[in-house]
C-alpha cells in the first residue's frame, strides 16, 4: 500500500496529500493572520537524519539461519547478520520473502535492516524474548521489554523496505484490560500502565541520524514507534495500523519523546491513542531528567483512527518547542490539535505551529487542557498499601513536585490556521487553570468548520480568532469565561443541507 508519489487511498474519496511539500515550505512563510511578527521557522530546514547507511555490502540473514517459518524463532540468525553486517563496516541486511517470527532485534551503527515487498517480521507473543533494560515509559525512566526493533546508543542506521512488521500485540492488550479492572476496583488507576508491560514496535533511544522508512508497523503491544533522547531521525512514508483484531490500548502512533530535530513525513497512522504525540517525561522524574523536545516538522501525513493527529503532552515536564505540522489530514481521530498536561508536569509547551489540514468526523479542531485525566495524572497511595514495600517505579510516580509551583505546566505561542472541517462535534475546548496559570498568545485563522458545538474558552490571555467561520446549528456561541485581551470574530452560518449529524463518528478514542 505504498506509493513514490502519494499517501495510500484506503477510502473512496478519501483527500489526496502530495507528497511534495508545496512552495511555500521551501522557506517556511505560512500566513497566520495578524500576529505581532512573521514567525522565526528557519530552524525547519534543518531537522531529520543528515545520512544513511552506505549499500556497499549486502548480507543475508536467511545464510545465517534464518528461517521463513512462522512456527520457527529466527531472533539469533537475525541478529547474526546484523551484528556482522557493522563489523564489516555497515551495509544492508536483507531476508527472502516469507514470515519471519522474531523477538527483539538491535539495529547497529551503519547498518540498513531492509524489510522487503513480501517480507514480514511476526514478532513473538513471549515477553521472555523481550529482554528488560532501563528505558522512559510514558514519561518515568524504568525497567521495561526491549521493543520489537531496537536502535540504541548508535549513530547511521535504518530500517526500511515496504514489507511487514506485525507485532501481534494482542496478547499484551488483553493483559491490559483484565488488569485495569482489578487496578481500578483497587484506587491504582495511576500506576496500572506502568505495571502492565508491554512490548513497544520500535524503540529509538540515545541515537542519531536514524531513518525509519516505508514500511508497514501494525499490531503493536504498546506504543508504535518511540524515538527517546535521540537527534536528528526521520519516519518517512510509515504506515502504522494498530486497529486490527481488537482496540488495542496505548496503541500510539508515533511518539517523538525528548529528542530533537526530527521530521516526519508522508505517514499514515491508524491507532487506538494519539496518532503522532511529542513528548518529555512527567511529574518529578521529568523535571529531573529535564530534557525537551524541540524542532519537529510533522508533514504530509494522515491520521485516522486516534486520539490526536498532533498531540502534545500529557508529558510536559522537559517542554516541548518548535513544532511544525503542516499539509495534513485527519480522518476520525479525536482532535486536529491536542494540548494536554497536568497540574504536577511542569514544563512549558511553545511555539506550536500547524497548518494546511482538511478534517473529517473529529471531536475537536483544537482541544487544549492544563488538568487533563485526572484518574490518570495524579497518583495516590491507598491506604492499604502504607508502610508496605512497593516497586521503585511505584515510588518515582508518588515522588511529589516541590514546590507545587515547579508542577505547573505553560502553554504559549501557538498558531493555527488553515483548516477545513467537517462534521466535528465541538469546534475548541481551551482551558487554563485560574487567573495566573492562562493559555497565553493563541492564533486561530482562517478556519471553515462544520459542527454540532462551537465550544468553549476559559481562562486565556491574549487569545485570538479571526477569519472563523462556523457552520453551526441554532443560535450558540463560543462560550467565554475569564480571558484576557481576547480577540475573538467568528462568523456563525446554518449548516447546508447535506451537514452531517447524528450517527457519525466523531473521534476514535
Amino acid at each position: 500500500m505504498k506509493s513514490k508519489s502519494i499517501l495510500p487511498l484506503l477510502l473512496a474519496g478519501t483527500f489526496l496529500i502530495a507528497c511534495t511539500p508545496p512552495k511555500q515550505a521551501e522557506n517556511n512563510s505560512f500566513e497566520w493572520g495578524q500576529v505581532p511578527q512573521q514567525p522565526n521557522l528557519s530552524w525547519a530546514d534543518s531537522v531529520g537524519s543528515r545520512q544513511t547507511p552506505e549499500n556497499n555490502l549486502v548480507l543475508s540473514a536467511n545464510s545465517f539461519g534464518a528461517v521463513a517459518d512462522s512456527t520457527v524463532l529466527s531472533t539469533e540468525s537475525i541478529q547474526k547478520a546484523i551484528d556482522s553486517c557493522a563489523v564489516s563496516g555497515g551495509g544492508t541486511v536483507v531476508l527472502q520473502p516469507g514470515y519471519y517470527q522474531t523477538g527483539a532485534l538491535f539495529v547497529k551503527s551503519g547498518v540498513n535492516l531492509q524489510l522487503d515487498k513480501g517480507v514480514t517480521l511476526l514478532a513473538s507473543p513471549s515477553i521472555h524474548h523481550y529482554p528488560e533494560f532501563r528505558s522512559r515509559i510514558a514519561g518515568i525512566e524504568m525497567t521495561w521489554p526491549a521493543a520489537v526493533i531496537n536502535i540504541v546508543n548508535e549513530k547511521n542506521a535504518s530500517v526500511s523496505g515496504e514489507g511487514t512488521l506485525d507485532c501481534r500485540g494482542k496478547v499484551f492488550w488483553d493483559k491490559y484490560w483484565e488488569m485495569r479492572k482489578e487496578y481500578e476496583a483497587k484506587g491504582l488507576r495511576w500506576i496500572v500502565d506502568y505495571d502492565c508491560k508491554r512490548v513497544r514496535g520500535i524503540l529509538v533511544k540515545n541515537s542519531s541520524d536514524i531513518t525509519l522508512k516505508g514500511f508497514t508497523l501494525m499490531r503493536t503491544g504498546f506504543w508504535g514507534c518511540q524515538i527517546l533522547y535521540s537527534d536528528y531521525c526521520t519516519i518517512d512514508a510509515l504506515t502504522i495500523n494498530n486497529n486490527i483484531g481488537g482496540h488495542g490500548p496505548s496503541t500510539d502512533g508515533i511518539d517523538i519523546d525528548s529528542s530533537r530535530n526530527i521530521l516526519i513525513e508522508n505517514c499514515d497512522i491508524d491507532c487506538n491513542d494519539d496518532n503522532i504525540c511529542i513528548k518529555s517525561g512527567r511529574d518529578a522524574d521529568g523535571l529531573r531528567v529535564n530534557l525537551p523536545t524541540e524542532n519537529v516538522v510533522i508533514r504530509n501525513c494522515i491520521a485516522r483512527k486516534g486520539a490526536g493527529l498532533i498531540t502534545c503532552g500529557s508529558e510536559t515536564s522537559g517542554g516541548i518547542r518548535n513544532i511544525l505540522g503542516y499539509h495534513l489530514e485527519a480522518i476520525g481521530t479525536s482532535a486536529v490539535l491536542r494540548l494536554k498536561s497536568a497540574m504536577n508536569r511542569g514544563g512549558t509547551i511553545e511555539n506550536i505551529y500547524m497548518t494546511e489540514v482538511k478534517a473529517t468526523n473529529v471531536r475537536h479542531v483544537l482541544a487544549a487542557d492544563l488538568n487533563w485525566n485526572p484518574s490518570y495524572s495524579y497518583s495516590t497511595l491507598p491506604k492499604e498499601y502504607e508502610g508496605k514495600e512497593i516497586p521503585e517505579h511505584w515510588k518515582i510516580m508518588l515522588t511529589p513536585v516541590t514546590p507545587p509551583e515547579k508542577g505547573h505546566p505553560h502553554f504559549r505561542n501557538v498558531y493555527v490556521s488553515k483548516i477545513k472541517a467537517e462534521n466535528v462535534n465541538e469546534f475548541i475546548s481551551a482551558s487554563g487553570w485560574n487567573d495566573s496559570l492562562r493559555l497565553e498568545n493563541f492564533y486561530l485563522y482562517a478556519i471553515e468548520a462544520q459542527t454540532d458545538k462551537p465550544g468553549r474558552i476559559s481562562y486565556t490571555k491574549n487569545f485570538n480568532l479571526s477569519e472563523i467561520t462556523l457552520e453551526t446549528e441554532g443560535k450558540s456561541v463560543i462560550e467565554q469565561k475569564e480571558n484576557e485581551q481576547s480577540n475573538i470574530h467568528i462568523n456563525y452560518i446554518k449548516p447546508s443541507p447535506d451537514h452531517r449529524t447524528a450517527g457519525d463518528i466523531k473521534g476514535g478514542y
